[in-house]
């Protein structure tokens, strides 16, 4: 039996990557996610360590500071990850299409 993945390590795994990749410090991300300035760095820390999970308000600013779905954080396969990205990225013709394309197998 394939062995489950613990969705909080896919989310502070996928949370530090989304950060890095956006040049974001952990104080920086924490505070344009609307956290105290005063603790905002030691909190993301903890977040992207596992030590405190945020609740889901919190998970959905960091990920519009991030620029990314929400559902991105969560996926726990890569290539889902990067689909949500590019889905994402697309025009709503474009998703409605790539949409329509792929239910249609």
């Amino acid at each position: 039996m394939p062995r489950k993945t613990d969705i909080q390590v896919i989310f502070q795994r996928r949370l530090k990557e989304a950060r890095e990749r956006r040049s974001l410090s952990q104080k920086q991300l924490g505070i344009q996610a609307g956290l105290d300035p005063f603790v905002a760095s030691a909190r993301i820390n903890r977040y992207e360590l596992g030590v405190h999970q945020p609740d889901l308000a919190t998970v959905q600013r960091l990920a519009d500071v991030l620029k990314v779905p929400t559902a991105y954080l969560f996926a726990e396969d890569e290539r889902l990850a990067r689909m949500i990205l590019a889905f994402d990225d697309l025009s709503a013709a474009e998703k409605d299409q790539l949409l329509k394309k792929i239910e249609s197998r």
